[in-house]
């Protein structure tokens, strides 16, 4: 019988080996760990500090407006506090900057609109959508880490205000950071959006829905909205529009889907 040596360079190889192999392993259970922890702080912790973030907002600016601070529809107020769900940018449009070269004072939908226009990243209403359950504010810009990323909606600039002849285009995110916009699809014509201001509160009833379209079609968001891209999406004739904005299909920003509506009531506050 024959009996085998076992060389001390072979077990200091093997040796080698296994080392190599728990190290290689350990490796692999320490990126798990971080990889599983990026996720819930995207889709866990992100979603938690953005609600509640803005629903202190929602409940600033009605305090605030309770006291009758801030501006009238339009305007800025005083209170606190590219880009996912979002386009490249609105088209050519009379929006809502066309009103500083008069003072930042004109006349809309039978309302004057305050002396002066929300300041960059600042939320000055407040958005809610019964079927969806959502109460959110609306901030100025589409900025990501000054708007978005709160967990508000965004007001595209150059678009024009609440109430006002035109399109008030909004855009937020459908997931993370609080994601105001993951149940858009659920919508349906003739389902109620609100916009609620210091001086009055605009009523909005669902009209068109656009499924998916380009991240770079800003003709949705134009003064009378019309898709560039699915052109039998959209309006021909001006009005009181308003547009919501966001990424589809879910944890993509590849495409955007839109959903529009028409101003049909508007009532003062208190």
């Amino acid at each position: 019988m024959r009996i085998r040596v076992v060389r001390h360079r072979d077990r200091r190889r093997r040796a080698r080996w296994r080392r190599g192999l728990l190290g290689s392993g350990e490796v692999l259970v320490t990126a798990g760990a971080v990889l599983m922890l990026l996720v819930v702080h995207q889709l866990w912790w992100t979603n938690r500090e953005a609600r509640q973030g803005a629903a202190r907002e929602v409940r600033a600016l009605e305090r605030e407006w309770g006291d009758g601070g801030g501006l009238a529809p339009g305007g800025a107020s005083s209170g606190g506090a590219s880009s996912g769900g979002s386009f490249a940018g609105p088209g050519p449009s009379t929006g809502a900057g066309a009103g500083a070269g008069d003072g930042g004072r004109r006349r809309a939908s039978g309302s004057v609109v305050g002396s002066g226009w929300p300041r960059r990243s600042q939320a000055y209403a407040v958005l809610l959508v019964p079927r969806l359950g959502l109460r959110v504010p609306v901030a100025e810009g589409v900025s990501k880490p000054d708007v978005l990323n709160k967990g508000y909606v965004g007001h595209y600039p150059g678009t024009q205000q609440p109430g006002q002849a035109g399109n008030f285009a909004l855009a937020g995110h459908r997931n993370t950071h609080g994601e105001p916009f993951r149940h858009l699809p659920r919508l349906r014509r003739g389902d109620s959006v609100e916009v609620e201001t210091r001086a009055a509160v605009y009523t909005y009833t669902v009209d068109r829905i656009l499924p998916r379209t380009s991240a770079r079609d800003s003709g949705v968001v134009r003064p009378v909205p019309r898709s560039l891209v699915r052109p039998g999406y959209g309006y021909d004739e001006p009005g009181y529009y308003i547009t919501l904005t966001t990424c589809t299909p879910e944890f993509t920003s590849r495409y955007r889907m839109v959903v529009w509506g028409k101003l049909r009531s508007m009532r003062p506050r208190g």
